[in-house]
């Protein structure tokens, strides 16, 4: 299958990075199509004291993969400065980055627009969002209203120039008579802006036909996700969600890619729950079960540093993860971590005043007041982290796969055991797999 879709099904930090190594050898392509360095993925290269951990926010996953070719696709908002200064990190840990490649139609993140999401989400107080104020919210916003700065646009001063004091005649009265802060001069963000002209003008390319043609020859292409399914704009817990679509039908569009040569979607799904920010989480554990899971998985964001919310399976959203971006494979990562439990519970369906909801509610208010309902399975004790066949899994590891499998409505084709690049169980090969038989 030439292109396929790599999704997260819950609130994002669910490994995406380790499905992406699975297929690594066989990709040609890796496309980042939506969201900023507003989120990450944490890769672990080796095990025990030679493991080597990197902390990707803005450069796609494929970056590590020394035979692909990692793309950032126009759908993706570009802070260049964070862009250089991954690129210099990786660099210098001797990886190579020269092959990447940055679509001429992604839009850039201006200085300006960084400070207006951190004052916009101050002056909010309780009702912030929880965004992280790297100004993504802001340049989705100005590229919708077509106020927005492209790549293109910084290989052209007079352009440039005229966008920006266009964007800042009403950006600058925001900061000033609303928020009361300084004005931002345009010379200042111009000349910060075309700074990084000369060492990104031989990345720069038509990356929509640049895939185009990989396709036509055959080649292996994965577009992948930022963020995840239910941070997407649309369907997503909105307003608690990121500012483009995370979605398989992001992928589309944030890549150039037509929907007719999509050929499978893969989602993955945690063993457990976790969100960061603000937004309802109905299997959340505000008790030392929620601290286990907490430490047991290190749930703490690869981009903010900050503690995830932490809770159990919630097989609800598996369902609408499989509906919304017709799931061919789900990777089930971090089964690890539910290791030493007694018994681990799993939410089947939720409860809304009285009456029992199997699917997302459409209205908000009832999901925000959801209460979760639990089977509860037998736990396992014995360490998994060492398991390469699924086989080799205890049995009641075994039945909570299944289980989650039946739940949400697709397959289980990898599972993640453990931190390290390799400890991960290969159960299917991953390709379309049409008429799962899941639940009613």
């Amino acid at each position: 299958m030439p292109a396929i879709v790599l999704v997260g099904a819950q609130w994002g930090d669910e490994g995406k990075g380790k499905a992406t190594d699975l297929l690594g050898s066989s990709l040609d392509y890796v496309v980042k199509f939506n969201g900023g360095n507003n989120a990450g993925h944490t890769i672990v290269i080796g095990s025990g004291a030679a493991a080597e951990k990197y902390a990707l926010h803005l450069l796609p996953s494929g970056i590590l993969t020394p035979t692909c070719t990692p793309v950032i696709g126009n759908g993706v908002v570009i802070d260049l400065g964070v862009l250089f200064q991954e690129i210099d990190g990786l660099e210098g840990r001797g990886v190579d980055t020269s092959k990447l490649v940055v679509s001429a139609s992604a839009h850039v993140i201006t200085p300006y627009n960084r400070v207006l999401d951190r004052v916009t989400e101050r002056f909010l107080g309780a009702r912030k969002i929880g965004t992280t104020g790297r100004g993504i919210g802001p340049t989705y916003a100005d590229k919708m209203s077509r106020t927005g700065i492209r790549i293109q646009d910084l290989f052209d001063e007079n352009i440039l120039r005229q966008k920006v004091e266009a964007a800042l005649d009403v950006k600058n009265q925001l900061l000033a008579k609303i928020y009361n802060r300084r004005a931002v001069q345009a010379e200042d963000v111009i000349g910060e802006l075309r700074s990084y002209v000369d060492r990104l003008a031989p990345m720069v390319r038509d990356t929509s036909l640049l895939l185009e043609q990989a396709l036509d020859r055959g080649d292996t292409v994965l577009l992948e996700a930022g963020q995840a399914t239910l941070l997407d704009v649309d369907f997503g817990t909105y307003p608690f969600v990121t500012s483009s679509n995370a979605t398989a039908g992001g992928a589309c569009t944030g890549s150039g890619i037509p929907p007719t040569r999509i050929d499978g979607v893969i989602a993955v799904l945690k063993a457990y729950t976790t969100r960061v920010g603000e937004g309802p989480f109905p299997t959340e554990l505000d008790d030392a079960r929620g601290q286990f899971l907490r430490k047991t998985g290190a749930e703490y964001g690869t981009t903010t540093g900050r503690p995830r919310r932490c809770g159990w399976m919630d097989t609800v959203i598996g369902r609408y993860a499989t509906r919304i971006n017709g799931v061919t494979d789900f990777v089930l990562t971090k089964l690890d971590v539910l290791t030493g439990l007694d018994t681990v519970p799993i939410c089947v369906a939720y409860d809304v005043d009285g009456v029992r909801h199997n699917t997302m509610p459409v209205n908000q208010s009832d999901f925000h007041h959801a209460v979760p309902v639990y089977e509860e399975l037998p736990g396992w004790w014995e360490d998994i982290s060492s398991c390469r066949s699924y086989d080799e899994l205890p049995e009641n590891a075994r039945r909570y796969v299944e289980r989650v499998e039946w739940l949400v409505g697709a397959r289980v084709s990898a599972i993640g055991v453990g931190p390290g690049r390799d400890a991960i169980i290969e159960r299917h090969e991953m390709r379309p797999a049409r008429g799962f038989a899941g639940p009613a």
